[in-house]
This record gives structure tokens, C-alpha cells and sequence, in this order.
């Protein structure tokens, strides 16, 4: 069993650990951090982990193996890193930073510290995701040449947090909720990016947002892609593989439909499953010496290097080359 400290006990640092305790068997939190103590003492309480407001604490604590970032966006690469530095394997929640130098920085930290790095990219457990790169792997679809992806999911109007309205925590508005979970897709199906064009219209701001992100993509393997997000939309999942003899799309968590020339529609639907509890028991089993993490390190860097080049070319309206 991997004994975590929770950094962070926010909305999703809490849901963490609803999902995790007690229902893992591989992975327990036994210590927390969080600077609303009062707040979260029953909480805390409730699960059985002894709470603080230091990090440090943590990273002194030889009884922790691993900790799990649940801390906003720009604090994850430095704290990464001193847990890299501490001995400790570590759990990013999205996005692994904002700045592809310090996603780089941070992997290289865990690396030479042979430290586990994982991150929060839940979708990529999704049966319906599983499903779509067993296919697209498979070549039924022949030579895959584009993807698409939109993820919309009005989380960020529903369950604001201050801190979320921060142009500096949360640049690209829905990027950092919704689109970085399609990067990862597009990452994993298609690899690394090498160019995007991004634009971004909103029609209200503040913590009840109205807005919108469109971007184009070329991959450094030659595919082009196309993303989209709107944040207040309700939920809506799709991402969509198309080869020159067929495509594959997931929809939301359980589905998926694949069209090969000369072949009927088929359509799946699987059971559903506790995504969070999957990736957090796949960290475990690499702290513990088993399987690698699914997440590549590589993987981890080129979805931040792409959200990176997003980023700016929103800022400047107009496309981006990702070195």
C-alpha cells in the first residue's frame, strides 16, 4: 500500500480523495496540507489523514511515499520539483504547469530523482478512450490523417473557486478545465504537436463565463486536427480519428462508433467506471515497481508544450510553431 499526502483540499482535491480512501487497494492517505484547516478538519477527520499547512512537513515525513498536487496551476512545477528533490514519486493533477520549460523541468526532476510522475489526464482511463486507440492501433482505419476533439462542461460556471479567475492561474480560459483533457487525447493517438492556430471569443467574463476556444492543428507526423470548447455548454465529450478507409469516434466516457469503407456502423457501449480511482491505482502500481505509469513522460511534456503554444497564439492571433 502507497501512503500519499494530499496537497491541497479544495473542491477536486476532496473529490480525490472520495474517490482514493478506502476504496483503492493500493493507495491510502494517511497526511494532508491545506491552508483551510478549520475548514477541513472534519473532512479530514472523516477519512483518517492527519492535516497541516506546511508542505514541507510532507516532504520531511519518511513514512510519505508519494504526494498528490491538488494545488493551483502555477504552484505544480515548483512543488514537483522539491518533491522530486525529497524522494518523493508524485501525482500532478491537470495541467502538469502552464509553461512547457517548466513541464519539462519538472519531468526531467522526477527522472533523475527515479521518481514516478503521474498526472490527472482521467479521460485517458474512459473505456470509450481505451476503445479508440485499440482501434486506431489496430490499422482498420488504414492511414490515420485527422482528429478532431471538443470537450465542453459548464464545471467552471457551476463550482468557481477565486483563484479560477486568475488570468495567470487559468490562461486560455477553458483550456485548463476542458481542452487540456483533448490534448492528451490528440497527444496519445496522434503525438506530438507542431503548429497550432488558436482563437478565443467570449461574451461575459468574471466567474460565470461565456466563452469559447477553436483551435487547428498539425501534427509533427503530418495529421491535422481541430479542437473545441465551450465552457458554460452542458457536458459533451467527442473525439474523432478518421483514416482514408474509416473513422472511430469516442463520445462521452462509455461509447464509441466506428465507420469502415464497405462495413456496417458499429456501435459499443461499455460499462463505466471510476476514472479517478484507475489512474490514482496505476500510479500505485508503478510507486510499487509494477506497470509504468500509461502517461509517458514524453506525453506529459509535448500536452503542456501544445496548451503552451495555444496559450500564445491566442495572445498574438496568430499561429504557432512548437519547438
Amino acid at each position: 500500500m502507497v501512503n500519499a499526502a494530499i496537497i491541497g483540499l479544495g473542491w477536486w482535491g476532496k473529490n480525490i480523495v472520495n474517490a482514493v480512501q478506502g476504496k483503492s487497494t493500493r493507495l491510502k492517505f494517511v497526511r494532508g496540507v491545506t491552508k483551510e484547516l478549520a475548514e477541513t478538519e472534519a473532512f479530514g477527520a472523516q477519512h483518517g489523514i492527519s492535516l497541516s499547512a506546511e508542505f514541507d512537513e510532507v516532504l520531511a515525513d519518511p513514512e510519505i511515499d508519494a504526494v498528490v498536487l491538488a494545488t493551483p496551476h502555477s504552484l505544480h512545477a515548483d512543488q514537483i520539483v522539491a518533491a522530486a528533490r525529497a524522494g518523493k514519486h508524485v501525482f500532478c493533477e491537470k495541467p502538469l504547469s502552464l509553461k512547457q520549460a517548466d513541464a519539462e523541468r519538472a519531468v526531467n526532476a522526477c527522472l533523475a530523482a527515479q521518481c514516478v510522475i503521474g498526472v490527472g489526464q482521467n479521460k485517458r482511463f474512459w473505456p470509450s478512450m481505451a476503445a479508440l486507440r485499440s482501434v486506431v492501433a489496430g490499422g482498420s482505419l488504414g492511414k490515420v490523417m485527422h482528429i478532431e476533439g471538443h470537450y465542453s462542461n459548464e464545471n467552471s460556471s457551476n463550482l468557481f473557486a477565486g483563484w479560477r479567475d486568475q488570468p495567470a492561474e487559468t490562461p486560455g480560459a477553458g483550456m485548463t478545465g476542458t481542452g487540456i483533457h483533448i490534448l492528451d487525447a490528440f497527444v496519445s493517438l496522434a503525438g506530438p504537436v507542431a503548429r497550432v492556430d488558436a482563437r478565443f471569443a467570449s461574451m461575459q467574463g468574471g466567474h460565470d463565463p461565456r466563452d469559447t476556444i477553436s483551435v487547428l492543428f498539425r501534427f509533427k507526423n503530418g495529421m491535422s486536427g481541430v479542437l473545441g470548447a465551450v465552457r458554460p455548454s452542458p457536458f459533451y465529450w467527442r473525439v474523432h480519428a478518421f483514416g482514408d478507409c474509416g473513422s472511430a469516434e469516442a463520445l462521452g466516457e462509455t461509447e464509441t462508433v466506428v465507420r469502415c469503407s464497405g462495413a456496417p456502423v458499429e456501435r459499443k457501449t461499455y460499462a463505466a467506471m471510476d476514472s479517478i480511482r484507475a489512474e490514482f491505482d496505476a500510479f500505485a502500481l508503478a510507486v510499487e515497481g509494477g506497470a509504468p505509469y500509461p502517461i509517458t513522460p514524453a506525453e506529459m511534456t509535448a500536452t503542456i508544450a501544445a496548451f503552451d503554444a495555444i496559450i500564445q497564439s491566442i495572445a498574438s492571433g496568430k499561429p504557432c510553431e512548437i519547438a
